[in-house]
């Protein structure tokens, strides 16, 4: 085993940033991927105060968990919603039930492990906009630039299976 590459220090892994509107919004570092992990992901993730780092979600390939390490927030968590902060731990199963996302609801920053399996491909669903998403072609928590498959479409979209086929 190369030790160079499966230890790092978190200081040594750039900040990744991402938002989108008003409630999104996140910086990340991957962790797993900086030391060559290939089938179990480690993200640390900040989110500000008032911010979602993702919408509502869940997989059904990939199982999660969150470490809570600064900060409070709200977990939804399927149907019911949970105060957290420093030394929460949390795992989300695959399937719809277990629909979650951390919502900062402090005044500092929400700072957080966030662990996943990592396989692929993927497909996620969105209970609050009724989408569904198909991702393929790398790990879910890598580079989104490197996707051979990145889709995205609302649940109402669906057709029969042998639609077009004739």
């Amino acid at each position: 085993m190369d030790k160079a590459n499966a230890i790092i220090h978190e200081n040594e892994v750039d900040w990744l940033e991402r938002s989108h509107g008003e409630r999104i919004g996140f910086r990340r570092k991957l962790l797993g991927q900086a030391t060559g992990a290939k089938k179990l992901g480690c993200g640390l993730f900040e989110v500000a105060p008032g911010k979602r780092g993702w919408p509502f979600h869940y997989h059904f390939a990939n199982e999660e968990a969150l470490y809570i390490l600064q900060g409070s927030g709200t977990l939804r968590l399927g149907t019911e919603e949970f105060a957290v902060g420093p030394g929460h731990f949390a795992t989300f199963r695959s399937g719809p039930d277990a629909a979650h996302q951390l919502i900062n609801t402090g005044s500092v920053p929400l700072r957080y492990l966030c662990f996943s399996t990592m396989t692929s491909p993927e497909v996620g669903g969105y209970p609050d906009s009724g989408k569904m998403g198909i991702f393929a072609g790398r790990a879910p928590a890598g580079s989104t630039s490197i996707y051979a498959m990145r889709k995205c479409f609302r649940e109402i979209s669906e057709v029969d299976y042998y639609d077009g086929e004739d």
